[in-house]
């Protein structure tokens, strides 16, 4: 499996009394072209994305919509879960990716620092690789078969303005 791990983009700044969830606050113009960047890229990859995962934080989701219309894919190509929050489980999503979205190209869209964990979690079988994805940063794993633990090979790692 070719799996791209992408942290969204520049969001809004928090502000409590703008945002009373988190979750709401949206991209900015710079985090849209930092993803429309992002998708340009993916579109040129041999191996194409079938199927993306993305929290439903309103940024992720945006980055992961405009992702999505880029590649021409299907909106149930586009699945949201919940385990992709920032208070998500890396073991959740590892869970729910082998139960039931095993593909051979998979971009997950959300936040650091679990997606940083992530990575050396896949990378190392321990969550002490020192792995900062910047925000609009995306990585692409190789993985034969996916475990909750040292199963991957890094293939890319870019930096948001590359």
């Amino acid at each position: 499996m070719n799996l791209y791990i992408l942290r969204h983009a520049d969001a809004d700044k928090r502000d409590e009394d703008k945002y009373t969830d988190d979750n709401l606050r949206p991209l900015v113009k710079k985090g849209k072209n930092k993803t429309e960047r992002i998708a340009k890229f993916l579109k040129k990859r041999k191996n194409k994305v079938a199927l993306i995962l993305t929290s439903p934080a309103e940024r992720c989701l945006e980055a992961a919509k405009i992702i999505r219309k880029d590649l021409k894919l299907q909106k149930e190509q586009l699945v949201k879960l919940d385990c992709l929050l920032p208070e998500g489980s890396n073991a959740d999503l590892i869970a729910e990716i082998k139960e039931k979205y095993m593909v051979d190209s998979l971009l997950v869209v959300g936040h650091d620092p679990n997606l940083s964990l992530l990575i050396s979690q896949l990378l190392t079988g321990t969550l002490e690789l020192p792995i900062d994805l910047k925000k609009g940063g995306l990585c692409k794993l190789s993985v034969d078969e996916l475990i909750d633990g040292k199963c991957a090979r890094l293939e890319i790692l870019l930096t948001p303005n590359f």
